[in-house]
């Protein structure tokens, strides 16, 4: 008996390794969720996850994808459907993240005619091509396995990037003409080899690191993408080179390293390097223009996306490769050259250049702790956090107070664990996102750190999380506010304060009515302790932190030092 397109679609789903789906269902979707019920009490792999809304499912889903290396697919109706989803579609855009958003479409013969269909867009394809890296329609059901094995390979393939699939509801209930397709090969499991870098540019940057008085590595969000932490590191350790890891690169290098130092060293590093190597980073400021470097540096930028390799920076050397193919080149080339002779003028320079000195390494961390003790009572709540989470524990930084001190100056000690929206800058997105790493991260502690303001845009997840006991802690800083456009309007437009006054629920009891277990901490300490019990608890959890008006991390981030990075 032949399948239907809708079944084909599971069954690819559960080839190519899915092992979760978040979604709203929706009548286009009957049938896929009917195929995925139906395989799921066969024994199948794939659990549904239900969000409260569109946004929330997306969500999820690339942070799931993120996180696990697995591939993470939010399921939507057409119409307002997809467009719920695109913020979080257009986050994993920004974050390389490879997620796969399927969408049903009305039926195929009435597409296009503007007859008012139910969801019905002008355009629909057009929406998920503009914050996708791939996207396709499927016009019949024998395309649906091919297309979602192209899209889960065109996402993950050169620079990582969410893709699209559409397909319309006629399509998911049609029948396979013939037999299924065969199953093929998951390419998630049996990765595909990156395609190699080029030899001789990797061997004039290995040279010029080499020789450097001064090498410094700049490591952006590409680095945690093409999980190259572990090349990063070995490549740091043998040129002796402090690195900058940008807010998107959390833990590339652990934090306790002596190389590691955030952004905020990097206006001390940059300028005194005579070799900048910057990888998978765009290396560019909020207003478009290249990070400054000392105008006698070699600077060298490697990324998977060549148009991250051009103006407005200035490149010496430009090498389009994967960070962790191009980083593993490096060592290799590096170690693979023989070693300068007496006698030899290269000998010679480098007995005089002798590298960094530690002291002036040692000089700029303490500036920087300095700064960071210098921004209360943010830093007490940051290092609040820290002292909480496990060092393998999650932290999804949203847009708040506290969270824009904490993309600088939360130390991250395992790769991949300190999570953003990167340029995007996505309110919301944080306790969504949170959930999808829980569910593909059990076992591991996840926190969610928001203001009352962005947590107020998906509060609803709360009831996702008791449904599917999802143990995230969600940690609320609640001072009644959208406090950075408060704090704008104070600084800059004479205190006349429009539309930044919120009027937040007690979240205690907000937390509670979903069956979610709250409290309330007024201070950093009992903010730890607070959140060291909730992390304890087998389901999701809240602490509500009352918080004041705050002081403004802006100069901080802003005033010359490049924690604003966007990278």
């Amino acid at each position: 008996m032949t399948q239907t397109g809708a079944e084909a679609l599971v069954q690819q789903l559960e080839r190519e390794g899915v092992r979760h789906v978040f979604g709203v269902p929706g009548v286009q979707l009957d049938h896929v969720l009917d195929a995925l019920a139906r395989s799921r009490a066969a024994g199948g792999p794939i659990e549904y996850i239900v969000a409260r809304h569109e946004q929330g499912a997306a969500h999820m889903a690339e942070g799931y994808t993120r996180t696990t290396g697995r591939p993470g697919v939010c399921l939507v109706v057409p119409g307002p459907g997809v467009l719920n989803a695109l913020p979080a579609v257009a986050t994993g855009y920004a974050c390389s993240t490879p997620m796969l958003c399927v969408a049903a479409d009305i039926p195929a013969p009435l597409s296009g005619r503007g007859l008012g269909m139910l969801h019905e867009l002008p355009d629909q394809d057009a929406a998920l091509g503009s914050v996708t890296g791939w996207s396709a329609r499927a016009e019949r059901p024998e395309r649906i396995p091919g297309l979602v094995r192209e899209a889960l390979t065109r996402a993950r393939s050169g620079r990582p990037r969410p893709a699209a699939l559409t397909i319309p509801a006629d399509v998911l209930t049609a029948r396979l003409e013939g037999p299924p397709p065969e199953a093929a090969p998951d390419p998630w499991t049996e990765a595909e080899a990156a395609d190699p870098a080029d030899p001789r540019t990797l061997a004039e940057i290995a040279e010029v690191l080499r020789t450097a008085r001064r090498p410094l590595l700049y490591a952006g969000g590409g680095v945690l993408a093409a999980r190259a932490a572990a090349e990063l590191t070995a490549l740091a350790e043998e040129l002796s080179a402090p690195v900058v890891v940008s807010r998107n690169a959390g833990g590339a290098v652990p934090a306790r390293h002596p190389l590691a130092f955030t952004t905020l060293a990097a206006p001390r590093l940059l300028p005194a390097a005579d070799a900048v190597l910057a990888v998978g980073s765009r290396f560019v400021s909020p207003r478009g223009t290249a990070l400054p470097t000392a105008p006698g540096a070699t600077v060298a930028l490697v990324n998977a996306d060549p148009s991250d390799l051009g103006p407005p920076r200035r490149a010496d050397l430009a090498l389009c490769a994967d960070a962790r193919t191009a980083l593993a080149g490096l060592r290799g080339a590096l170690s693979g050259a023989p070693p300068p002779q007496r006698g030899d003028p290269l000998l010679e320079r480098s007995r005089e250049l002798g590298g960094w000195p530690p002291g002036e390494l040692s000089e700029v961390r303490a500036e920087c702790a300095g700064l960071l003790r210098g921004v209360e009572p943010q830093w007490s709540y940051v290092q609040a956090l820290r002292a909480a989470v496990p060092d393998d524990g999650y932290l999804v930084n949203e847009l708040t107070q506290v969270g824009y001190l904490a993309g600088v100056g939360y130390p991250v000690h395992t790769p991949g664990t300190f999570l953003t929206p990167g340029y995007q800058g996505t309110l919301g997105y944080g306790y969504p996102t949170a959930l999808g790493v829980k569910a593909g991260h059990p076992d591991r502690a996840v926190v969610s750190l928001n203001g009352d303001g962005g947590f107020c845009w998906n509060l609803q997840e709360l009831a996702t999380a008791r449904k599917y006991g999802l143990g995230v802690a969600a940690v609320v800083f609640n001072d009644s506010a959208y406090g950075n456009v408060r704090q704008i309007q104070a600084d800059e437009f004479g205190g006349r304060f429009l539309g930044s006054e919120l009027a937040s629920p007690d979240f205690v009891r907000l937390a509670e009515s979903f069956g979610v277990p709250g409290v309330r901490a007024r201070t950093p300490d009992e903010l730890t302790g607070a959140l060291k019990e909730a992390l304890t608890e087998q389901g999701p959890s809240l602490v509500e932190v009352p918080v004041g008006e705050m002081p403004s991390v802006w100069p901080l981030l802003l005033g010359g030092a490049p924690g604003s990075v966007r990278d």
